[in-house]
């Protein structure tokens, strides 16, 4: 049976992607079949959209492109803007149609969302709404940073408002400069009611083989057989 992740993110540019793959990472070396799944990408450079492209190299199933990532919109800003601006209409019930094939070929699908928690998609729906229509488990990729303990549980309460399951988080340290990051992270523990499933240091260069080493992926498995 396959099984899936939702990863969520306490603000747009705090490393969902980059966690995404290494979540990836960490499953593939457990000889686990594994796909990432980009369902809305806003953002093109020459041609391409970078996200969904990182996660189909993370990936080790080869899937159709419009399977992974069903809606590529060309300007890099709120989905449901660019969408508008690009008579595009994102239907949460294709993405699910699209997800529903890459399960039938890898044994874990990690679908990363698209800006914050909450970002709207469309004129009546968030990425909340997508995140329930697909009923996985979320984990949530902090952006170390200042202001990350209230954006945190800012989000951790729209994800149980949303009656998910938050699974786990993920301490992606963006900020080099961050003061009192540990302590930060000691509060968080403290206050969010889910697993940390790893700590992310800042690196100037990505290894995503040696950082995948960073997620808990005992913990991570662990999840994932819960969800079956």
């Amino acid at each position: 049976m396959s099984a899936g992740l939702f990863v969520a993110g306490t603000d747009t540019g705090v490393g969902k992607t980059y966690i995404s793959c290494l979540l990836l990472h960490a499953l593939a070396a457990r000889n686990k079949a594994v796909v990432g799944m980009k369902p809305i990408a806003a953002g093109c450079e020459n041609g391409r959209w970078q996200d969904a492209e990182l996660l189909r190299f993370a990936s080790n199933v080869d899937v159709p492109l419009n399977d992974l990532n069903p809606y590529a919109l060309q300007a890099p800003i709120a989905p449901h803007i660019a969408a508008l601006q690009e008579n595009v209409a994102i239907e949460i019930a294709y993405i699910g149609q699209c997800y529903d094939r890459l399960t039938r070929n890898a044994e874990v699908v990690v679908v990363e969302g698209v800006g914050g928690f909450l970002v709207p998609i469309n004129a009546h729906e968030t990425t909340a709404d997508l995140a329930k229509a697909l009923d996985l488990p979320v984990i949530l990729v902090v952006g170390m940073r200042l202001g990350c303990i209230s954006h945190t549980l800012l989000t951790v309460q729209a994800i149980k408002h949303a009656g998910l399951c938050l699974a786990g988080w993920v301490a992606n340290c963006v900020d080099p400069g961050m003061l009192a990051q540990e302590e930060n992270i000691a509060a968080l523990q403290q206050k969010v009611d889910a697993p940390l499933l790893g700590r992310v240091p800042f690196a100037e260069t990505l290894d995503l083989t040696q950082q995948a080493q960073r997620i808990e992926v005992d913990k991570l498995i662990q999840i994932i057989g819960q969800g079956d």
